[in-house]
């Protein structure tokens, strides 16, 4: 075979190289779920060729599907809310995922498919929502103008008539309640990252939190123990040794 045979070889030397098994990895993303949005960070390590145990932490926030955002239409410059809502709800996982492949990507790239199931404690957190209140209006001779005051929203007080805007994001973390749990999740892991050392991963999947004690977001709903979703999750992260 003639020497210069070996120029038409599609990947060098050091890209063969780089593609080794790696024992440990970490990762961290976005998660954009059915109820909102957050982050996560996720490490561990490879316990064979073809499964990996991976600890996460995940931080995101739960909507209601009641949810809708309003003005008041009566005064100008008036802050949008959701009429209604009585709480805004965080959660705080931290879980254990397994991962099984099943398709390892060729050594020139492409897609690297797992997938995974796993759970582990959930922690709700629930703020109460602040509002502007309309305290007075008044006539100055030329127009009308008015004051407001800062409530904790009251469905028994407070109306579409004097609602004025939600308030500050910060006011009610001193009276937020906290709701542990458990969750439990599932689905495919989609690697495309060039190299085995380089993680670029989509995943899609479904979770499910579940809380002994029942959180109530919606004044005019009923308070609920589980709370489904489906997410699409954006992760970068390293492998190594």
């Amino acid at each position: 075979m003639e020497a210069g045979a070996f120029a038409q070889l599609p990947v060098s030397y050091d890209s063969l190289s780089d593609n080794v098994l790696y024992r440990k990895e970490w990762c961290g993303g976005l998660i954009f779920h059915s109820g909102g949005w957050g982050v996560e960070f996720r490490w561990g390590s490879n316990k064979t060729a073809f499964d990996k145990r991976l600890f996460e932490v995940d931080i995101i926030g739960m909507k209601s599907n009641k949810e809708v955002k309003s003005v008041n239409p009566y005064f100008s410059n008036a802050r949008p809310y959701f009429y209604g809502k009585l709480n805004s709800m965080y959660i705080i996982r931290g879980g254990y995922t397994v991962h099984h492949q099943l398709n390892r990507k060729p050594y020139w790239g492409g897609v690297e498919l797992r997938y995974f199931y796993g759970g582990g404690v959930s922690l709700g957190l629930s703020k109460p929502i602040y509002l502007y209140i309309v305290d007075s209006v008044f006539y100055n001779g030329y127009y009308y103008e008015f004051t407001t005051k800062t409530e904790r929203y009251d469905p028994q007080k407070h109306d579409l008539d004097n609602i004025y805007g939600r308030a500050s994001f910060l006011r009610g973390f001193d009276k937020a309640k906290f709701f542990p749990g458990i969750y439990f999740k599932g689905g495919l892991n989609f690697d495309f990252g060039n190299y085995y050392r380089t993680i670029k991963c989509l995943e899609v999947g479904a979770a499910l939190d579940i809380y002994p004690q029942a959180i109530k977001i919606m004044a005019f709903n009923r308070p609920k123990n589980f709370f489904p979703s489906v997410y699409i999750n954006l992760n970068f992260g390293h492998r190594y040794n």
